[in-house]
């Protein structure tokens, strides 16, 4: 399974291991899986992390660093999708569209703006949802 990860799952799975984020990414790593991020999530990540954890830059940054040699890296489309409309916040409709280039099969996402966009192509779940895949 194609499996792209928003921003929100890498920075939990980075700040509580023993988490369910970070249990999910261990699947989308996993040996029938391939764990997917775009370079427009890799900027949000950097941004939060500088902005709200400055004293765990460092250590957010090496785990950061350990998950992309593990990941399929895709760039972000500049051109909208029809499909994006569905999305509320106009700064989560490039994670949508990276997706769709990257032919996932699953975003892996807290993000209630992408749940709840009705969107069924990728699925559109939770960390919790996915390990249940």
């Amino acid at each position: 399974m194609r499996c792209f990860i928003d921003s929100n799952v890498i920075i939990s799975a980075g700040l509580f291991p023993d988490s369910v984020p970070a249990a999910a990414l261990k699947k989308a790593f996993s040996m029938q899986n391939t764990a997917i991020v775009c370079d427009y999530s890799l900027d949000e990540v950097h941004r939060v992390i500088n902005k709200k954890f400055p004293n765990r830059v460092n250590e957010l940054e090496t785990f950061l660093y350990r998950t992309l040699l593990s990941v399929e890296l895709v760039s972000t489309p500049e051109e909208s999708v029809e499909e994006e409309l569905s999305i509320r916040d106009v700064n989560d409709q490039p994670i949508l569209r990276s997706a769709l280039k990257a032919n996932a099969d699953v975003i892996i996402t807290g993000d209630k703006d992408l749940l709840e966009s009705g969107i069924t192509t990728p699925k559109i779940v939770t960390s919790a949802q996915f390990l249940n895949l």
